[in-house]
């Protein structure tokens, strides 16, 4: 793997904007070649991947589509994103926001709020007073 001020263990690939005080796990796939920014103070857990390409299209055409697709990822300040969890390109993901572990992230996701499953969706949302933080579930609809 190549070497990286993050983890040893980590796959950074292209160049990432990456903000102060981000903690990256080991294990992780760090896609930065269709354009990547993570804010500050996030933690990516291990296992987590984050791809701002795509190579289907190119890859059930036989190659009769000549490129791999890329869409930059936006990722806020003071994201968690749990162990094992795969955030796909384009997506945007707003400050104070949690994605939980084994999640697919394929769509943007709202600042303050916390997605989990296959395809990711919102669960709750994040209320922070101070050193308080609380998780309150989402109503149905």
């Amino acid at each position: 793997m190549p070497a990286n001020p993050y983890n040893a263990h980590a796959w950074i690939v292209g160049e990432p904007v990456i903000g102060a005080g981000t903690w990256i796990g080991a294990f992780t796939v760090i896609d930065g070649s269709g354009g990547l920014t993570i804010g500050a103070g996030c933690d990516i857990s291990s296992g987590a991947q984050i791809y701002t390409h795509s190579s289907v299209r190119r890859c059930v055409s036989g190659r009769a589509y000549p490129q791999v697709d890329r869409a930059p990822v936006t990722i806020g300040d003071r994201v968690f994103i749990g162990a094992n969890a795969t955030v796909l390109m384009g997506v945007t993901i707003g400050d104070g926001a949690v994605v939980g572990a084994g999640a697919v992230v394929t769509r943007d996701v709202p600042a303050g709020t916390v997605v989990a499953g296959v395809p990711a969706r919102v669960v709750s949302t994040v209320e922070v007073d101070g050193g308080a933080v609380r998780f309150v579930a989402a109503q149905d609809s």
